[in-house]
This record gives structure tokens, sequence and C-alpha cells, in this order.
């Protein structure tokens, strides 16, 4: 009688093998290993997960690797299963993740981009916070809590009291420009892993002014500071 190994046996013998290097194996890796079961890449995968789309745009190919590398090191509570990959697999992946800036949306095919949502700016906004990945550093509803090192409180602050700190011109021009350079808690201290990069490079003025609509229609939490 044949023998079967369950999947997740199969997924860790497969993360353990040889990878080449270079986003495509990286691809391939990331497939097998069953990545695409929790998240999305363009418009196929699983919403489980934080949207991966541009992920390469959100996190430095640094934190990508050690987050990878052991997910509840940096966030205890994350859902996210440690594959206990090779080193060449988990590097393969980076890369592939590394490069992931939108580009597998296509031009003109962005899930905020659909009829009814553009002819409502909040619900437009809700749409993209949540598949451009604003919700994998500021959490569900901007409600925070997620971890960055050396920075206040340990924690990326909520942004859903932005409507007492900003103006709405203020919001869009700080989402559009980013923090290259997060405050440190200890001046001493490494540099923070996280920053918000500049979105306006790769949203333009209706998706900048969609986004600060729906932080503005959120009125609970704390004072937003980013």
């Amino acid at each position: 009688m044949k023998r079967f190994l369950p999947l997740y046996l199969l997924l860790a013998a497969a993360c353990n093998q040889t990878a080449a290097s270079g986003p495509a194996a990286g691809k391939a890796m990331f497939n097998q290993a069953g990545c695409a079961s929790c998240h999305k890449v363009g418009e196929l995968g699983s919403a489980v997960g934080p949207d991966l789309t541009m992920v390469g745009l959100r996190h430095s190919p640094e934190w990508l690797e050690l987050y990878i590398k052991d997910p509840q090191a940096w966030k205890k509570d994350t859902l996210m299963p440690n594959r206990r990959m090779s080193d060449e697999a988990r590097k393969a992946i980076v890369e592939y993740m590394a490069m992931l800036k939108g580009q597998d949306w296509g031009k003109g095919e962005r899930p905020w981009d659909k009829p009814s949502l553009l002819k409502d700016p909040v619900a437009r906004g809700r749409v993209l916070y949540n598949r451009a990945g604003c919700v994998g550093c500021h959490g569900a509803d901007a409600a925070g809590g997620y971890p960055n090192n050396n920075v206040k409180g340990g924690l990326i602050p909520p942004l859903n009291k932005a409507v007492e700190g900003f103006t709405k011109a203020e919001l869009i021009k700080k989402i559009k420009s980013g923090v290259p350079e997060t405050q440190k808690e200890d001046p001493k201290g490494p540099a923070p892993m996280i920053r918000m990069p500049a979105w306006g490079e790769v949203l333009d003025e209706s998706e900048l002014d969609a986004v600060a609509s729906y932080l503005l229609s959120l009125k609970s939490g704390e004072k937003a500071d980013f």
C-alpha cells in the first residue's frame, strides 16, 4: 500500500531544497510553499493575509528576510507560520517579493478602479488602503498595533484619528512624500526597519485623495502622528 506524506511535510521538504536564485525562482518557491493560500499578488491568491502586490514598495529586503525567517520573533501574535525554509529558498522569495510594486495588476486594472468605487472616494480609499497594503502596517481600520523596532511604544502609529491632526491637504502631502526617516526612540539605537514609503511614486492624485478621504472618515482611536 502506498503511503502519502501530509501536505505540510511536502511543503517543508520543498522549502528546504536548494533553490536557484533570482525573482523567477523566488516566485516558484513562493507558490510551492503555499504563500498564495493566504496572500494575494495581483488577483491571484487568497485575502486571508495582507495583499502583497505592492510589498516591495512597503518593505525593505532586510525586513522581509527577517520576518520570513521567524515571523513570531517580529510579531508574536501573527498567524503566519514559520516555514523553516532553507536560506537559499528564503533569499529567492525575498528577491521576488522585493520587486513587487504593483506591476501584477497591470495598467488600469487596479482593484480600486471599478466604476462603482470611482463615484465614492471613501469606499475607494478603503479598498486602496487594504489592497495597496497600508493595512499591513497601520492595521485594520487604521487602528494600529503592528510592531516596529526602536520607535515610540514599539508600534507603528494608528491613523484612525487623522481628522484631528491633519487637514486633507496636509494628509495628502504626508502620504505622497512618505516618511523617509522614522524618528528613533533611542537616538543611539538602530534605525527603525519599517518606514512609510513615498506613495506619490505609485499613486496618482485621485488615488491619494481617496486614501485621505477614507482616513479622515475614521473617528476613533489615538491622534495620528506619523
